[in-house]
């Protein structure tokens, strides 16, 4: 073996605990027991185990199960399999919940023990390599599926491998269509939990009526149609990342019950009782303006605030027009082979009109009309004459100069306002609000998107 692996067992039988660890010496390099929890911690504090063996039932007023989060806290990597001679599905669904890596009831198998044991070692490698390949591809500055080079996406990037191995609550804004869940996979498979699930949901597509069960799940009965228990999405992304999409479009209630298990980490299933625990990470998208949801009285404020712990703006694809060539030639091999085509290329003129074009849908948009040029395009060189009307327009209007949109102009119109604004009245952020006709929320909020600080 590559590296070292160490089991602890923990259980306050000494005949478990003993003939576990005889028969379990030969499959790894070191096998050490503890009785209680707080021996068991007590040793996982001293040296390194990339595998647990826990009894449920422990002496003392933690049982295996909180053993199991707490060391899961200090160390997401280390798989633990939970034994005991109670077992019922209930606590068996809770351990797998809480991370273990398998449930085995007494008396013990070691047959199967050992094959658990085997398992759970290539599970421990193929973890261990994959964060090796994300750490050697964030260093080298590459994150999958983002395409770019730009000054605008490599500060996004940035900014993302600061905050990615961390537990921060995010609030990712951008124009639609411009990327903003692949930034929040990005963060996921970079972050400790990339090994457990990325569950996204788009509230904005979600009848209001079905909202809460999707969030919290529901119990059988709860409502005419919920012919089962189901889980939600805050129990689907256990110890793994949530992406609540179009995070404004939720409506006032849910915001209320939302933003209690942002502060508590608990919720009710609809129909239930019983109180659930949630540990999984918040990362929501935007691409309106919150403050101003705020002061129309339609987005809770301190829910925001609760969102917006680490706010990242996306740039939109006429603020890195640099890197449209770029995805124009990913996108061209891309398509070409999932449609069984041949190679295409994409020649100077027709390149100059697509760099030129105002794409309101953004990066979305462009990967649409490549779509499109590959499969109704029969040449293997596409050219201007290619291209959809209403980019062919761009080019027929277009001068030396590059075209800019109304948007694009209107956004550095304000950045400008708001810079010279603020200088003129010596930074004092209320007083240029009441300059500009804007509330002091909305100034803070326009002064962080544009990099006012």
């Amino acid at each position: 073996m590559d590296e070292a692996f160490r089991i602890l067992i923990v259980d306050d039988e000494p005949n478990i605990r003993s003939g576990l660890a005889k028969g379990l010496e030969k499959e790894v390099d070191h096998v050490d027991t503890a009785s209680s929890v707080n021996e068991a911690l007590d040793k996982f504090d001293a040296e390194s185990f990339q595998i647990v063996i826990a009894d449920v039932r422990l002496p003392g007023d933690r049982d295996g199960l909180e053993l199991l989060s707490l060391i899961q806290q200090r160390e997401p990597n280390t798989t633990m399999i939970m034994i005991t001679a109670h077992g019922t599905v209930e606590m068996a669904v809770d351990a797998m919940r809480r991370g273990a890596f398998d449930f085995i009831t007494k008396p013990v198998d070691l047959n199967l023990i050992r094959q658990q044991i085997a398992k759970a070692v290539e599970h421990h490698r193929l973890q261990t390599e994959n964060r090796f390949l994300k750490d050697r591809l964030a260093e080298a500055g590459e994150l999958p599926n983002i395409i770019g080079n730009c000054q605008a996406l490599n500060d996004v990037l940035r900014q993302i491998r600061q905050v990615a191995d961390t537990d921060a609550t995010i609030l990712i804004h951008g124009e639609s269509g411009t990327g903003k869940e692949l930034i929040a996979r990005a963060i996921h498979d970079l972050s400790k939990r990339s090994t457990f699930p990325f569950i996204p949901v788009n509230l904005g597509a979600l009848p209001v009526n079905l909202l809460e069960s999707e969030l919290f799940g529901h119990e059988k009965g709860a409502f005419t149609g919920a012919s089962r228990q189901r889980p939600g999405c805050f129990e689907q992304s256990m110890r793994g990342t949530l992406f609540l999409d179009e995070i404004t479009e939720i409506p006032m209630k849910c915001q209320v019950d939302l933003l209690r298990v942002l502060e508590t980490g608990q919720f009710t299933r609809v129909g239930g009782e019983t109180t659930l625990t949630s540990d999984a990470r918040i990362v929501s998208a935007t691409n309106r303006d919150i403050p101003q949801l705020i002061e129309e009285a339609s987005f809770r404020e301190d829910l925001y605030y609760r969102l917006n712990i680490i706010p990242i703006e996306v740039p939109s694809l006429r603020q890195r027009r640099e890197d449209i060539a770029l995805l124009v030639d990913h996108f061209l091999n891309f398509f070409c082979t999932r449609h069984h085509r041949p190679p295409k290329t994409v020649d100077n003129e027709a390149l100059q009109v697509l760099m030129s074009a105002t794409w309101p849908g953004n990066v979305r948009q462009l990967r649409n009309v490549i779509e499109r040029l590959v499969v109704t395009v029969s040449s293997d060189r596409i050219t201007a004459a290619n291209l959809p009307a209403e980019l062919s327009s761009v080019a027929r209007n277009a001068s030396a100069s590059e075209v800019r949109s109304l948007a694009e102009v209107t956004e550095e119109a304000e950045k400008e306002a708001i810079r010279i604004s603020l200088a003129a009245n010596d930074f004092h952020r209320e007083q240029t609000a009441k300059v500009l006709g804007v509330s002091v929320r909305t100034l803070h909020y326009k002064m962080s998107r544009y990099g006012l600080h």
